[in-house]
């Protein structure tokens, strides 16, 4: 029988152009072997899909099976599984080790290769499923472990002047999707024809912008009527009627970066009712944004909005905080929970963050006015304020189509 090995290195081709240059993961390995030497660790195995990317370029494709990013002192390894061959070589900072299918958890004898046994690990213990860590303290042998998702979260937070150009990109293809949905808005159409229409447009736009780039995972929400009640409702094949409210909602996704933009809209007409929560969900974004800026809480934001909308008799209809972070977050991975305005989070806002602004108001169906309005846009926190990086209006000026 021939003998199967239990991993190999199958470095296929030249490396490829990463999102970043060399320098960029250097830095951030750099930190990262920072809260290893403050933590006594050996090891650091990330298994996040934002974390191995975040430090190697590699965004791995799981299909249920393991991956991981290795590093020690003196190494950084990608794992991988035979099914990518050498596209994850390619695309790695560092090395790359392909574990093979033929016996199981292979996967956590080449991690145990690296990190070497009975050592202090540090892990995401909010990635790691419950049999997954049972294996990893089996394999490894784990003299001590440690949780450091939130230390790496916290040096995701703050992003390089590499990243703020790249999320600046991917903001400019957002307000490029936008304007394509805005073009395709007939009434007639169905959401799923629209939808398609603002996603075609961005992933031309950042394959115009990024020729070195691999493409994925770009999508569009386009909701109508009683479907734009929550904000991460699926497309549907309804079709438009005059005086629907709409929700317009773009995701470029750049290297695993993700941006957003995100309005209300009304096809061809708006009724007063409707346009007097439009009016006061734009009043109370463009409060909030002039309250972004270095030195304030994202709870203390939070609060002083909070009391915007009881003022209006309108905090009832809110129905989640009012922003987020930016880096390499997807709707199925990722998510900086330290830096959202909501009452539960005290992170104090710094230069080189990135955040989002995003009232949005839900009227219950039967009422008049009834549907959900939501206004999105980013904001760099700079030295003194913030920079807006959303170019698409929002508001009834311009967003009254069809």
């Amino acid at each position: 029988m021939t003998n199967r090995p239990e991993h190999y290195r199958f470095h296929n081709g030249a490396k490829a152009a990463l999102p970043f240059a060399d320098e960029e993961y250097a830095t951030r390995l750099e930190g990262l072997r920072d809260i290893l030497e403050l933590h006594g660790l050996d090891a650091i195995v990330l298994t996040s899909m934002h974390n191995v990317a975040y430090y190697s370029g590699f965004l791995y494709c799981s299909f249920g099976r393991p991956y991981a990013l290795v590093v020690t002192a003196t190494d950084c390894v990608t794992v991988s599984a035979g099914i990518d061959a050498g596209q994850p070589w390619r695309r790695s900072h560092g090395d790359n080790i392909t574990y093979t299918d033929w016996q199981r958890d292979n996967f956590w004898r080449v991690v145990a290769s690296v990190t070497g046994t009975g050592k202090a690990v540090g892990v995401e213990a909010d990635h790691l499923t419950m049999v997954q860590a049972e294996k990893l303290n089996a394999f490894l042998k784990v003299k001590r472990g440690m949780d450091i998702a939130p230390a790496t979260m916290q040096q995701r937070m703050t992003k390089s002047d590499a990243e703020i150009a790249l999320i600046r990109a991917g903001a400019e293809v957002a307000d490029a999707g936008g304007h394509a949905i805005r073009a395709a808005v007939k009434l007639g159409a169905r959401e799923i024809d629209i939808a398609m229409a603002g996603r075609d447009a961005m992933e031309m736009e950042i394959a115009r912008r990024f020729p070195d780039a691999e493409y994925r995972d770009t999508w569009v929400w386009f909701q109508s009527g009683l479907n734009t009640d929550g904000a991460h409702n699926p497309v549907t094949a309804r079709n438009l009627l005059r005086g629907d409210i709409l929700s317009l909602n773009c995701f470029p996704m750049i290297s695993g970066y993700y941006t957003a933009l995100e309005r209300t809209m009304f096809a061809a007409e708006v009724d007063a009712a409707s346009l007097g929560y439009w009016q006061a969900n734009v009043a109370a974004h463009e409060y909030g944004m002039s309250l972004l800026k270095p030195g304030v809480s994202c709870a203390g934001v939070t609060a002083q909005i909070n009391a915007h909308l009881e003022s209006q008799g309108l905090l009832q209809y809110r129905t989640f905080g009012y922003g987020h972070s930016f880096g390499i977050l997807s709707h199925y991975y990722g998510r900086e929970a330290g830096l959202e305005l909501r009452e539960d989070i005290e992170t104090v806002l710094e230069p080189g963050m990135v955040i989002s602004m995003e009232p949005m108001l839900t009227i219950p169906e039967g009422q008049p006015g009834a549907g959900g309005y939501r206004e999105h846009d980013i904001l760099v926190i700079t030295e003194d304020g913030a920079e807006n990086i959303t170019g698409y209006p929002y508001g009834p000026e311009f967003n009254v189509v069809g």
